[in-house]
């Protein structure tokens, strides 16, 4: 099966393909549901997922201009008002101007729309753009990790290219943007990426030949992993005949650099859930 000319790109079905090329072909080319759990204890991974979704709904609701004092009347699960209380009084400042939250940006990007939904962009003075992007991993991953991800080239690049009409109509110089990662169990230890044209430069030629790879393969050309251990936490594992059992939820998130963290927890499920 060929790549649908309609195939929408996003920094979730990018990571997949970076991580397996075979699952990206059964989860976005076969959309194949494989009866089978990423995680165990199921539950405890569920709860984890469905607060993380909470959080993300208190600070959209928050930026929005909701009351502080309503909003954590609401809250009553002991990690959701930790977090919540991290939020309120940690956060990463960002620029006082405009602040557009789960805004969502697209681009073409070889024959394809590359697409990104934000937690926020704030926009401040001197048209500074700072990228917000709330995370709840009970573990803090490695800088070079983050790095690494999709989102951390994705978001910038997107921001750059289709982010105009959030600054008067002009186009965000690559200088401009900043990307932050805060982490609600870590709250005084954000991370930060700053961009620029260099890093623009490479992220276009590479999402660019990315795309294209994905577009020249054939139904048999889609290689499972040589890292098999990220097949731990992969639904497909059966399937492809990398093992039966769930990975455990605790080594996941204790060191994501080796669990793969297909699950990321919240690095692409909770950030591609819809609310």
């Amino acid at each position: 099966m060929t790549l649908p000319t309609d195939f929408q790109f996003s920094q979730g079905s990018l990571q997949d393909y970076v991580d397996c090329p075979r699952r990206f072909q059964l989860r976005y080319l076969l959309r194949l549901a494989w009866p089978a759990v990423e995680v165990e204890p199921v539950l405890e991974n569920e709860w984890h997922l469905r607060q993380g979704a909470a959080f993300h709904r208190l600070a959209h609701q928050h930026v929005l201009g909701l009351s502080p004092d309503r909003l954590s009347s609401m809250v009553t699960d002991k990690d959701l008002s930790r977090w919540w209380h991290n939020y309120l009084n940690s956060a990463p400042a960002d620029p006082a101007g405009l602040h557009y939250p789960e805004v969502a940006l697209s681009a073409p990007v070889s024959g394809h729309r590359l697409v990104a939904k934000y937690d926020l962009i704030a926009v401040g003075p001197g048209r500074r753009a700072v990228i917000l992007d709330w995370k709840t991993s009970r573990k803090q991953p490695r800088r070079k990790w983050l790095a690494e991800r999709l989102q951390t080239r994705v978001y910038p690049y997107l921001l750059v290219r289709a982010g105009s009409h959030l600054n008067e109509g002009e186009p965000f110089q690559p200088e401009q943007v900043e990307m932050v990662y805060w982490f609600a169990n870590f709250p005084e230890d954000p991370e930060r990426f700053l961009y620029d044209a260099a890093q623009y430069d490479a992220d276009s030629d590479y999402l660019a030949s990315l795309i294209e790879e994905i577009k020249s393969l054939e139904d048999d050309d889609f290689p499972l992993t040589t890292q098999e251990w990220r097949c731990r936490y992969c639904p497909y594992r059966s399937l492809c005949r990398r093992g039966v059992r769930a990975g455990p939820f605790d080594e996941a998130e204790s060191e994501p650099e080796e669990a793969g963290l297909q699950i990321a927890l919240d690095f692409e499920q909770i950030a591609e859930i819809e609310y």
